[in-house]
């Protein structure tokens, strides 16, 4: 089945069945196929039919199925664009895929009566190309088959129980194909809800009396902790669906007992069309994405062995399936196996359910003293204080550790402590090598259009700070007796420096001259959290001990420059 065939079938079955529901205007299934032929044919006339790529601005708006469908019906390809890029996103966009027209879907689209001219199109035809988010490096252009995308649309209306008594409301800042093919597969109504504010959407479903509520964890989130959730209500609404990033457990269980409907989780990528896995509205799991959808496959290959892992054990994620992209624009399968399974660079394990849990990014996880440490396991116990809205844990370069872990938060209206508070609630529940040295209060966490972090932005922020606040405290050590005591004295000394809450790192050095003198460089998130160690009394006894071995000349520095 080709793209557009999933419009004609639907049209045929259910012709005055709302289609799409938008703030203008709404049309049924049959209007919607009529307009989608009309603008085929007027793109057929100005361009031909020869796979040339079509730049869509998608706007959550009837206009964009509209163009979606035509463009594709043309025997042209769809190139779907976010409205909120940048300029110089959009260049790169357009730029890299060679479009060769782009509607911006701000004023009407050109309209032909001609009928248009027979063509030979085949299911292994590129019908769209979608490039990815772009969070961590450029984005890449995805050519995606029209039997990728039909395949699915029937697996995710399958997953998410979608059928034509279906009502859907999209509370999103665009619209996704993913959510477009499902429902027009399944005969279902979707309902665009262009308003930002989280009670007007429950609002609307319950207006238009949805069964299903899409949208972006952060919204969730955010509605989750809104003051006026005790007064909200779905009436019948049968699930809640989120998708895109991670939902935090406490949001869904949060949403989950108020509503007293489940709130469920997807998992996929641009390059798998793109849902993979997701929980099902009668079974889901706080936490997990669910398992694969039909006719998927997953495992677990270790991220240095790339051996094939068992049940409950960490590592990467692989995907194969008949919705896996034919390829990148102008490269190959790069990240895809001979046998057809897709490297996805996320972290994650499969229960003995089979239902999927992320843990984290690869580019995101790193090591402190040789231990592999994920953020996503530590903004977990982070978001447990209660003054915490939002979080993201990054690691910062560490020489004598490797790296070492820092917070942005966002606190939670009214707050007025310290960041340090933030450190401190961590490291009393995490091992040392999961222990924050820094917490930075920030108004709001940066995110794309689609509501995924921009850890490139947070990057440049933690560099900022990192230099400013960093104190160094240099001790020099000369050793009055066996400097072998010395050391074994000196090591159970920085194992407990290791675990106070502030430390960020360490190195011992011994002159090479004079065997006998050795010089410490221990560095702290800020002056106050080395003051307060100091003043410990296991800190007091640690220092006894060493005074009894060395003559000890300490200070302070804070860093003026480097390279």
């Amino acid at each position: 089945m080709l793209v557009d065939d999933l419009l004609r079938v639907a049209a045929e079955k259910a012709p005055d069945q709302p289609a799409v529901i938008g703030s203008s205007r709404t049309l049924t299934f049959a209007e919607l196929d009529a307009e989608a032929t009309a603008f085929a044919s007027a793109l057929v006339e100005q361009i031909g039919s020869e796979g040339s790529i079509v730049a869509l601005t998608s706007l959550l708006e009837p206009e964009f199925a509209v163009a979606y469908y035509g463009v594709i019906r043309s025997g042209n390809v769809s190139l779907p664009v976010n409205p909120l890029l940048r300029e110089d996103g959009l260049n790169h966009i357009l730029t890299a895929s060679a479009a060769r027209l782009h509607f911006k879907l701000d004023e009407p689209l050109p309209r032909s009566d001609k009928p248009l001219p027979a063509r030979e199109s085949s299911v292994d035809d590129v019908a769209c190309v979608q490039f990815t988010s772009g969070t961590t490096a450029l984005p890449k252009g995805v050519r995606l088959t029209h039997a990728n995308l039909t395949t699915n649309a029937a697996q995710i209306a399958q997953a998410h129980e979608l059928g034509p008594d279906s009502v859907t409301v999209n509370h999103l800042p665009t619209y996704h194909l993913m959510h477009l093919n499902s429902a027009v597969h399944a005969g279902a109504t979707q309902v665009l809800c262009t308003d930002t504010d989280l009670a007007a959407s429950i609002e609307l479903a319950n207006e238009r009396r949805a069964t299903h509520y899409y949208s972006l964890p952060v919204k969730l989130g955010r509605l989750a902790a809104d003051p006026r959730l005790s007064e909200l209500k779905l009436d019948t609404v049968r699930v809640i669906a989120s998708g895109g990033s991670a939902l935090p457990p406490r949001s869904a269980t949060t949403l989950g007992e108020h509503f007293g409907i489940p709130v469920i989780q997807g998992y996929g990528l641009a390059e798998t069309s793109p849902l993979t896995h997701s929980d099902g509205p009668s079974h889901p799991k706080i936490g997990s994405v669910g398992p694969v959808v039909e006719g998927t496959e997953c495992r677990i290959v270790g991220i240095e062995s790339r051996e094939v892992l068992g049940t409950g054990e960490q590592g990467e994620v692989q995907l194969r399936g008949p919705q896996l992209m034919k390829g990148y624009l102008d490269t190959d399968l790069s990240e895809v196996t001979e046998d057809g399974w897709l490297s996805t660079g996320d972290v994650g394990y499969v229960d003995e359910d089979g239902y999927l849990f992320l843990v984290d990014r690869i580019k995101d996880v790193f090591k402190h003293d040789n231990w592999l440490v994920s953020p996503t396991e530590i903004e977990r116990v982070l978001e447990g204080h209660p003054a915490v809205a939002e979080c993201v844990v990054m690691d910062q370069p560490d020489e004598l550790s490797g790296a070492v872990a820092a917070a942005f938060v966002v606190a939670k209206p009214g707050w007025t402590g310290k960041s340090q508070e933030f450190v401190e609630y961590v490291n009393e529940r995490v091992p040392y090598f999961k222990r924050l040295v820094h917490a930075v209060v920030l108004p709001g966490i940066p995110r794309s259009a689609n509501g995924k972090i921009q850890r490139r932005d947070l990057r440049a922020r933690m560099l900022q700070w990192r230099s400013a606040d960093v104190v160094t405290f240099i001790t020099k050590f000369t050793v009055k007796g066996d400097p072998a005591e010395f050391e074994r004295v000196f090591k159970e000394h920085s194992e407990f420096m290791k675990a106070q809450p502030g430390f960020v790192g360490f190195q011992m050095v011994r002159s090479l001259r004079t065997p006998t003198v050795y010089v410490n460089i221990g560095q702290w998130a800020d002056a106050d959290a080395h003051r307060a160690v100091v003043s410990n009394p296991e800190f007091q006894e640690h220092a006894k001990a060493m005074r009894e071995l060395v003559e000890v000349e300490a200070d302070l520095y804070s860093p003026i420059a480097g390279a």
